[in-house]
């Protein structure tokens, strides 16, 4: 059961990190209607895609070595990071 919750895990994450990838020339894209974010803004959006990939194969790490419930938590972090951040109200 393990095993097919982290397999739902990384499609989730892999969905996410293509939305990520796919939306991304709305924030640094050179377009009227991009955002023009900043370097630190880049930098933390990259280190979230990276998140997104190497989180699905912490959690299959973490079950392998015996340890279901951290490759559960590792591996349904970054949704749960994005349902929070959907969470917080826009700053304008």
């Amino acid at each position: 059961m393990t095993k097919l919750i982290l397999v739902l895990a990384a499609m989730v994450d892999l969905g996410l990190a293509a939305l990520m990838i796919g939306v991304s020339g709305f924030l640094f894209g050179a377009g009227p209607e991009s955002m023009h974010g900043s370097g630190f803004l880049i930098a933390a959006y990259t280190a979230g895609v990276i998140a997104c990939l190497v989180a699905p194969i912490a959690g299959f790490i973490f079950n392998a070595r015996g340890k279901p419930g951290a490759g559960l938590l590792a591996a349904w972090l970054p949704p749960g990071g994005a349902l929070v951040a959907l969470a917080i109200p826009a700053p304008y």
